[in-house]
């Protein structure tokens, strides 16, 4: 079975649900809250874990009654929680407010994410984190300085690292060229690349000029209008499924978890990346982060058109 490691935020979402987000000053009608364990690197995690893949992963919770809810979903989700470490602090936590749309807004407070050091990094690389995986995910939720001991050591033990910059920032180039697979929305794409990525034409462009300053593989991930991919494998353009969205929360993940998964199984880009958009449009037709993730057989007969 293919593995992957994942270093990243943990977080508890409080989701409210309201029909239109509101305006600098206003205050509108909630129609529902709701609490769904999150965090990017949990929720690519999961995602990853989903679609058949054996995932460890680093992180951090707080010493609250929400890490350890935290914890017990990545155990029930199959994903080994034996190098997440306890701070004495509040877990993670995103305040969401979803549009009837299904379009979010998110307020992060890191708590114990913030907390993650790079020497919590050594120690779990020293204590196997990476041995035997095909690649290793990072997000942007933790301490940078997390990352960059993370992409040190995956080259230092020959482990290509998939990289989301999310939420968005630069990449020094130094570190861009120690990324195997990156991977961004437009939104991070223009903070990156300096240039827009509207759409799949304007997307590659940004792609391979990423790929000029030394990634290896770059996926720009659109939306409605589906992702691009310029690598190893050429490039490639992939339709998004269409769907009715009704919370857009994790999609983003959803489709790297699965992504990377795939890739890990020996799937190619194409492949993996037609397993990621059927999986993500999956995860936006339901409500919640971790509570929206498919499973594999779900993909496969989403794919199907069954």
């Amino acid at each position: 079975m293919a593995q992957l490691a994942v270093v990243g935020s943990l977080n508890m979402d409080m989701v409210n649900q309201v029909d239109e987000h509101p305006r600098p000053g206003e205050t509108v009608r909630g129609w529902g809250t709701a609490y769904y364990p999150g965090g990017k690197g949990a929720n690519q995690a999961v995602a990853a874990a989903m679609a058949g893949a054996q995932v460890r992963m680093l992180g951090a919770v707080g010493d609250d009654g929400f890490g350890s809810s935290l914890l017990e979903e990545l155990t029930r989700r199959q994903v080994s929680t034996e190098h997440l470490l306890r701070k004495p602090v509040t877990s993670g936590m995103a305040f969401i407010t979803v549009s009837r749309s299904g379009e979010n807004s998110i307020i992060l407070s890191e708590g114990a994410n913030g907390l993650l050091t790079d020497q919590d990094a050594e120690q779990a690389v020293a204590r196997g984190l990476l041995q035997g995986v095909s690649a290793v995910l990072l997000q942007n939720e933790i301490p940078w300085a997390v990352n960059v001991r993370i992409l040190e050591l995956a080259a230092e033990s020959g482990v290509p690292v998939y990289l989301n910059p999310a939420p968005a920032t630069d990449v020094p180039e130094e570190q861009l060229r120690l990324v195997h697979t990156l991977v961004v929305n437009e939104t991070e794409a223009a903070v990156i690349s300096g240039a827009e990525a509207r759409t799949p034409e304007e997307a590659l462009l940004v792609a391979e000029r990423l790929r000029v300053r030394g990634v290896r593989n770059v996926i720009v991930t659109l939306g409605e209008q589906g992702a691009v991919y310029a690598g190893e494998e050429g490039t490639l353009v992939q339709s998004a499924y269409k769907v009715e969205p009704v919370d857009t929360t994790a999609a983003g993940d959803t489709f790297i978890g699965v992504y990377a998964a795939a890739r890990a199984r020996g799937e190619s880009a194409r492949s993996a990346l037609d397993a990621a958009s059927a999986a993500a449009a999956l995860a936006v037709t339901r409500r919640g982060a971790q509570e929206s993730i498919p499973m594999w057989h779900e993909i496969a007969a989403f794919r199907q058109g069954t």
